[in-house]
This record gives C-alpha cells, sequence and structure tokens, in this order.
C-alpha cells in the first residue's frame, strides 16, 4: 500500500480529535512536486524546510500533552484500583460480590481506552516519522540535493520521536491487567460486556498495531531510516489490547 493511502485511512481510524495533528502529507507531495529540480531553487528550500518544522512543532506539542495526560491518568487508575481494593475487595469493608464486580468492570473499561490511546499514541510518533522520512526522499530524488539524512539527525531527538515512557506505561497496564483480571475473569460475560461501550477504541488499536507492523517489518528496502521491524504474529497484536471481546475485528 502506498503511504499516502496508509496515512490517510490511518487519520481516518484514530480519535476524531486527533485527525489534524498528523503529518500534512499530500500537502508536503504537492509542495516538492512545484518545487524546481534545479539546486539553485533555494526558495524553494527554505519554505519546503518551514513546514517541515511546522509540523514538527505541532507533533511535539501534541504528543507531550498526551503524555503528560497519560502520566496523570496512569496515577489515577493505580489509585483508582488500590481504592476498591480497600473498599470491595476480600479483606474489604464492603463485602458485596456484586458491586465489587460492577466497580471492576468500569475500571476495566478505563484500562481498556487508556491502554488503547497509549497504543494510538506510540502509532501516530511511528507514521509521522516515517512520513517525514518519505516526503525527504522525495524531496532529495527532486532536488538532487541531500536534506535528509542531517534532517532526520534533527527528527530523531525530538519529543514526538521518543516513546520510551508510553511504550513503558503500555508494558505496565498490560501486566496489570493480568494480575488484576484473569483470564477466566477476562472471559466472564459480566466483565467482557463492558468492552462494548469501548468498540471504538478497541478497533482503532487493533488497526494501529496492524499498521505499525507493517511499517515496520524487515525488507530489502529496509535503511538506517526505517523504524526497526516489529515482528507479531496476528494473534500477538490482538493480545496486545488484552481483550476477550465479543467485538468482531474487521
Amino acid at each position: 500500500m502506498k503511504f499516502g493511502k496508509r496515512i490517510k485511512e490511518q487519520v481516518q481510524e484514530t480519535l476524531p480529535e486527533w485527525r489534524d495533528k498528523f503529518l500534512r502529507y499530500k500537502e508536503l507531495k504537492n509542495m516538492v512536486r512545484q518545487i524546481s529540480s534545479s539546486a539553485a531553487d533555494k526558495a524553494g528550500e527554505v519554505s519546503f524546510v518551514h513546514s517541515l518544522n511546522s509540523e514538527i512543532d505541532k507533533f511535539n506539542a501534541f504528543f507531550v500533552e498526551q503524555e503528560e495526560d497519560f502520566i496523570i491518568r496512569h496515577k489515577e487508575l493505580q489509585h483508582g484500583i488500590q481504592r476498591v481494593m480497600e473498599t470491595w475487595g476480600p479483606n474489604g469493608t464492603h463485602s458485596s460480590e456484586e458491586r465489587f464486580r460492577e466497580v471492576m468492570g468500569e475500571i476495566r473499561k478505563d484500562i481498556v481506552n487508556f491502554h488503547g490511546e497509549m497504543v494510538l499514541l506510540v502509532n501516530y510518533s511511528n507514521i509521522n516519522y516515517t512520513g517525514l522520512a518519505k516526503i525527504l526522499k522525495k524531496y532529495d530524488k527532486r532536488t538532487g540535493g541531500v536534506l535528509r539524512s542531517p534532517f532526520i539527525q534533527k527528527v530523531i531527538r525530538q519529543p514526538f520521536f521518543k516513546t520510551d515512557l508510553v511504550s513503558k506505561l503500555v508494558r505496565e497496564w498490560e501486566t496489570t491487567m493480568d494480575a488484576v483480571f484473569p483470564a477466566e475473569e477476562r472471559e466472564g460475560s459480566s466483565i467482557a460486556a463492558v468492552t462494548v461501550a469501548g468498540e471504538g477504541i478497541f478497533r482503532n488499536t487493533v488497526a494501529a498495531l496492524m499498521t505499525m507492523r507493517e511499517m515496520r517489518r524487515g525488507s530489502s528496502t529496509y535503511s538506517h531510516f526505517s523504524l526497526p521491524p516489529l515482528n507479531l504474529p496476528d494473534a500477538d497484536l490482538v493480545r496486545s489490547v488484552h481483550l476477550s471481546s465479543p467485538i468482531p475485528i474487521p
């Protein structure tokens, strides 16, 4: 699949409030086409670089805002689980099993949505980095220049490219899901039923994971500008969202 179509699909698959935060790939591609193939077209290069820098500023502002929000929600969810266990757990002050399962079902839904949004943010970083690398390649091919390599060195130092913290939170919450919601409990109808309300985020998360695997799959065209391969079988991709869900995956 051509990258222009891929990023268009990703914009459609992501959360509505995220859609204007992605790389303006089509506009940048058109800008490259309009630049003279002559290396003397300095005005065109200046305008192009300015547009790229504006895109990077947009990525950074959005990514940092989301990352900060995730840190806050991470702590709130931890405290929420602790409060529920202290109040409604086996040794809590209230012993209603029905109420305990109801409250934990709500928390599970919050965790599923939280985990899904974090996966979407990692995908956001991946696809925007890949788009920048591809549009810079087109620029160098068009002009005979060597802009891509030094510009990518700048990109990999940007906040939006550094997904270590978010990826760490993703793994932590997958571990928490396994610990707090054992497999047999996740398969129970009373727990699985709450996932219906999160159908959108579930679908979006699976789509993001599939896209990351496709973009990061090793191939003969792999280069030092490419992201490292993400070689996960389909079963592991679905397991990454930790849902025993009645929702069909398209």
